[in-house]
């Protein structure tokens, strides 16, 4: 996409990932590549807001996970902030740390910065209803994954709706799909069964190596 060379743009990708797979991996870099990102953050969650109720693996774990996850992907990073603050992840609370984290690199390059929040379609369609909604609707801009005609009318209609409403700017990206959840995963494992093609070879070696997931 065109984009201004005045501009710092900067993704952050939150969730458990319990275990990283390689559907996370392939969004990652569909959005780095599709919405020209300068970096793409990951940042794991210590407790999701909508998870609150599940155990997640220790938060070491995760992270180091991550960390072989994207190794040789130089424009991703790992974030240990929300790891680092116990108590439920809220996704405002995290944008305002890496806008004022970033904006110092930015103002360095005499750029604008721009923050964008990936997530999946299901996750942007209820955006309206998290913690500081609208704080994160009119601060931050969204870049979408989604799945050809996965509820696309609906979609389309909450991109604009809240374009017009909160000037936000959305990017639903055309991501390579891949078929799995890291629950799933997790049952594969715990029933013996192999895992190495939907998590990168290093991760599937950290969790044999854990005996992670028994």
């Amino acid at each position: 996409m065109n984009r201004s060379k005045n501009e710092l743009r900067i993704g952050i990708f939150g969730g458990s990932f319990d275990p990283v797979h390689t559907g996370h991996v392939c969004l990652a870099q569909d959005a780095v590549k599709q919405a020209a990102l300068d970096e793409l953050i990951f940042v794991p969650a210590y407790i999701q807001p909508f998870k609150q109720d599940k155990k997640a693996t220790a938060s070491q774990h995760r992270f180091e996970m991550l960390r072989l996850a994207a190794e040789g992907e130089d424009k991703f990073k790992i974030s240990s902030y929300e790891l680092d603050h116990p108590g439920v992840s809220y996704t405002y609370l995290t944008l305002r740390y890496m806008k004022e984290l970033y904006a110092k690199a930015a103002k360095q390059q005499g750029k604008e910065l721009k923050i964008y929040f990936l997530c999946g379609t299901d996750s942007f369609l209820k955006l309206e209803y998290w913690k500081s909604a609208e704080e994160l609707l009119t601060n931050y801009s969204f870049i979408i994954g989604s799945r050809p005609g996965y509820k696309q009318d609906e979609l389309k209609e909450t991109m604009n709706r809240i374009r017009e409403k909160f000037g936000t700017e959305s990017i639903n990206i055309h991501n390579r799909l891949r078929d799995i959840s890291a629950t799933e995963i997790r049952e594969l494992i715990a029933g013996g069964h192999s895992i190495s093609e939907v998590v990168p070879l290093a991760v599937e070696k950290y969790i044999e190596d854990h005996e992670l997931y028994r």
